[in-house]
């Protein structure tokens, strides 16, 4: 790889140039591509568009930018300064006004100043994709920085990728009318394409990528998006806010055949639920069943206390003196099974049983050992099945608790 800095003019820059949008940008007489596969659509907003100027008006240096020279050819790629290089283009043009004055309307020095104004440009010069590419992410510093799926693009690019983008990264892309109330994120940003890269691939995205950079077209990856739609709006008929980034594609991959018939009217019923702060987390939960997802309202600090004082201090499933500051309350009837953040519903036990029987489901098994009530130095291995609530109205404190090994099952 060779790099060499050179100086050219923003008349230079300027000659030929023609804005297409997204079906691509070229100048510096028809040989500079400004967009090429790989990088963003414009995004600068209009502040940091008119800070551009505003430097060049001023004769303030910009910062230095970088052409890829292609191989066989006196053509260019910008790698880094395209929307530099745009808001530029787009001012000579007569695009856009900044502090009220259009460039066609300045005083023809002020518009000779512009025209002449000195750009520096490093061109790389006779590397391999793998080495202008690696350069490329490591210029990717200043500025608006790429995001990681602008950088799998450039890594990725060809065929495959640009028809990708024709589906998810464009301003009017088909995913936009399709799936915009199910995606989180902005098209040019390539936040939909991401997303359904993850999906798809179920986080893999380089492999997939990588896989099909070599395909004619991304039809499989906009079909796949099609069916996980489709899917949603079977399973879940009604619309909410809530529906918007869940990670549908990886419950469609894991959970497409199973029977959802009852779960939009499950959904209903644990929507109007009080005491599920986490709505969105209802559509993971009706497929794991995972409470965690639901975020269900705990016990005030108040009511902590009163159970607190009720036990005496002391852990009902183990029996032994808890400080009060590390007490956890759990509920003796679960959220399951109806029961709801109420004073007489609440228990405290130690950090210990909590993390050893109040997290294992609703019968968790236990190791211990059996005295002989005639002998009582005898002792039998046992185990069984304890019921969650049995374990907080007994507690355990009449059986000695061993480890597993030590204990074979009876």
């Amino acid at each position: 790889m060779r790099i060499r800095l050179t100086k050219i003019t923003i008349r230079d820059l300027f000659e030929g140039y023609d804005n297409q949008f997204e079906n691509g940008v070229t100048g510096f007489g028809g040989k500079l591509d400004i967009r090429p596969k790989f990088q963003r659509e414009f995004v600068y907003n209009p502040i940091q568009r008119d800070s551009v100027i505003d430097t060049v008006m001023n004769g303030y240096p910009l910062s230095v930018m970088y052409w890829l020279k292609n191989k066989d050819s006196d053509t260019y790629e910008l790698m880094d300064g395209q929307q530099r290089t745009i808001s530029i283009c787009e001012y000579v043009e007569g695009s856009f006004a900044v502090n009220n004055e259009y460039f066609f309307k300045l005083p023809q020095e002020k518009q000779e100043a512009i025209l002449n104004y000195p750009l520096l440009i490093y061109v790389v010069e006779e590397g391999t994709d793998e080495e202008n590419l690696a350069w490329f992410r490591k210029i990717n510093t200043a500025g608006e920085k790429l995001t990681e799926q602008e950088i799998r693009n450039a890594v990725h690019v060809g065929a495959w990728t640009t028809d990708a983008k024709k589906y998810f990264s464009k301003s009017f892309c088909p995913a936009i009318k399709l799936g915009e109330n199910y995606l989180t994120g902005m098209p040019l940003r390539q936040d939909y394409l991401e997303t359904v890269l993850r999906w798809i691939s179920d986080d893999k995205i380089d492999e997939y990528m990588a896989t099909h950079a070599n395909d004619a077209d991304a039809s499989e990856l906009w079909g796949y998006f099609e069916k996980v739609i489709a899917w949603i709006k079977q399973v879940f008929p009604t619309y909410h806010k809530e529906m918007k980034g869940v990670e549908w594609g990886l419950l469609y991959n894991k959970y497409s055949s199973v029977d959802t018939t009852n779960f939009e009217a499950r959904f209903n019923e644990l929507y109007a639920d009080d005491e599920v702060e986490s709505k969105r987390g209802i559509y993971y939960y009706l497929f794991d069943g995972d409470e965690k997802h639901l975020g269900i309202s705990t016990f005030t600090p108040g009511m902590t206390k009163t159970a607190y004082k009720r036990q005496n201090g002391k852990c009902c499933i183990c029996g032994n003196d808890v400080a009060q500051n590390q007490a956890i309350a759990v509920r003796l009837d679960s959220w399951k099974d109806g029961g709801r953040i109420e004073s007489e519903n609440c228990r405290v036990v130690c950090p210990s049983c909590n993390f050893n029987y109040m997290n294992k489901g609703e019968d968790v098994e236990i190791h211990y050992m059996q005295r002989d009530p005639e002998n009582w130095n005898k002792r039998t291995p046992m185990v069984k099945k304890f019921n969650r609530k049995q374990l907080l109205i007994d507690g355990l404190g009449h059986i000695e608790i061993v480890e597993k090994e030590e204990a074979p099952k009876a």
